[in-house]
């Protein structure tokens, strides 16, 4: 699986650097992907995650490709999702917004498991969603900033399409992707983690769990 893995993520990054739409949103876009995989290359023989949290940053990893790639704003299948059924803006970003609260819910929840963090289980999915909100914000404060820096060059990173509520609504999107997966994904997690036995993780599997579900 791990060089599957690899293999998925370099295939798409470098296709991704290939004439992309705008070179410097395409780097903007990317930088997260290449710092979660140099995170997760020096955590894998300490802290190995869940098959569950792999595949998900994975999936993360290729929507931000794709959106640098395109840009956000001009993803092809999105285009014809918003010319078909005449919407008014393309809403891929809202695809990487959702995942934004979606994936990093799983990999929170993971590390807030296995490292006993949270004694208290009832607390643990609202702590859990509400650091994928302050991410999510923080992101927000993020393309503000790179937009001050670079002004016009940021239009393709910050992707409003003159929607004067895309901060407001991207931060909502990424609310709702970590409800959704909270709801849709602990019980599998829960399942994955209580399997693990790595000999480098102190844990015992299923000790830890037994009452976050």
């Amino acid at each position: 699986m791990k060089y599957l893995w690899l293999l998925l993520f370099f295939s798409t990054l470098i296709w991704s650097g290939i004439n992309p739409k705008d070179q410097f949103t395409w780097f903007l876009e990317v930088v997260p992907a290449l710092v979660g995989i140099i995170v997760m290359g020096a955590t894998f023989n300490t802290f190995r995650l869940t098959k569950l949290a792999y595949t998900l940053i994975l999936i993360h990893c290729i929507i931000l490709m794709v959106g640098g790639h395109y840009t956000y704003a001009e993803v092809p299948l999105f285009d014809w999702i918003k010319n078909s059924f005449e919407l008014e803006r393309n809403n891929y970003d809202k695809i990487g917004h959702l995942a934004q609260g979606f994936i990093p819910a799983i990999i929170i929840r993971e590390i807030f498991i296995r490292k006993e963090i949270i004694n208290k289980p009832g607390w643990l999915p609202f702590i859990v969603v509400s650091i994928c909100l302050a991410i999510s914000a923080f992101y927000e404060l993020i393309e503000w900033w790179v937009a001050e820096l670079t002004g016009d060059s940021a239009e393709a990173f910050l992707g409003t399409q003159g929607y004067i509520w895309d901060t407001q609504s991207d931060m909502a999107w990424a609310l709702f992707g970590a409800i959704l997966s909270l709801i849709l994904l602990s019980k599998i997690h829960s399942k994955q983690i209580r399997e693990m036995a790595w000999p480098s993780d102190p844990m015992e599997p299923g000790d830890c769990i037994k009452d976050h579900e």
